[in-house]
């Protein structure tokens, strides 16, 4: 790391495809520091679920993440293929220095942002930053965000692609943070064709290693004060997980997973 290098942050909640960009990033930045925040119970996200969905429709999405994960061995060989396919690592780098806090909407948070006055700043999995977070952070704030926007806004934006037979939309999308969710101005986007052997347990992990490239380039265009946002047409869609039911339906009919 040279510490004329700008400084690039990366807020995250962890996980495997976090710590394939992050290496990819660090690669390109060596002045990268992780933000990484404890992940939310089980138990919290279904609570949250079952007040905007009801609690059939919640324990449903819950089936289907547990489901989905049964698999484990099919899942490990394709993210291995991936991860070959397109040269990338999920190890753990130790020279990537790390700070941990609770929450990203924590005043902890926000002082370490202040702390460190980053130059950019790139989430990937993790909570939506609230406004107050939003307002304390001194730079552009960019998203990776594993679906085309605004159609596939939200979560599992491949899987949903697939369901509706729009495979040309099967993609990763790099934008602003603002407010809303997925729904700051577009940067970047880069569409990918799945494998028959891809599901809902491969489908992040495949767009982050296919949008490391975009990925780059808007954190360069942030760094360059270059960034160029636009608002991309078709309509705009907020998606969730699948309850069970809708997953093994179009699972057993349609091979999508």
């Amino acid at each position: 790391m040279r510490e004329q290098d700008p400084l690039v942050v990366v807020m995250t909640t962890g996980g495997m495809n976090p710590q394939v960009m992050i290496n990819a990033l660090s690669e390109r930045f060596p002045n990268l520091h992780v933000i990484e925040e404890q992940p939310e119970t089980k138990g919290m996200l279904l609570k949250r679920r079952a007040r905007r969905f009801g609690w059939i429709t919640a324990l449903g999405q819950l089936a289907t993440m547990v489901a989905s994960r049964l698999g484990k061995s099919v899942a490990a060989r394709r993210s291995a293929e991936i991860l070959r396919d397109y040269g990338r690592s999920a190890e753990k780098d130790p020279s990537v220095p790390v700070t941990r806090v609770a929450s990203l909407n924590d005043p902890t948070c926000h002082a370490a942002v202040t702390a460190l006055q980053p130059k950019a700043i790139f989430t990937i999995s993790c909570r939506i930053l609230s406004a107050r977070t939003l307002a304390a952070m001194p730079c552009p704030v960019i998203n990776f965000h594993a679906g085309i926007n605004p159609m596939y806004r939200g979560q599992m934006g491949g899987y949903w692609a697939r369901v509706a037979g729009d495979e040309e939309n099967f993609g990763a999308t790099v934008h602003l943070v603002d407010k809303g969710i997925d729904t700051g101005g577009s940067l970047y986007e880069k569409r990918i064709k799945p494998s028959p052997s891809d599901s809902l347990a491969t489908y992040p992990l495949l767009m982050t290693a296919a949008a490391v490239d975009i990925s780059i380039q808007a954190i360069e265009d942030a760094l360059n004060g270059t960034l160029k946002p636009y608002q991309p047409s078709g309509p705009s869609h907020l998606r969730y997980p699948p309850p069970v039911w809708t997953w093994a339906y179009h699972g057993l009919t349609r091979r999508i997973w």
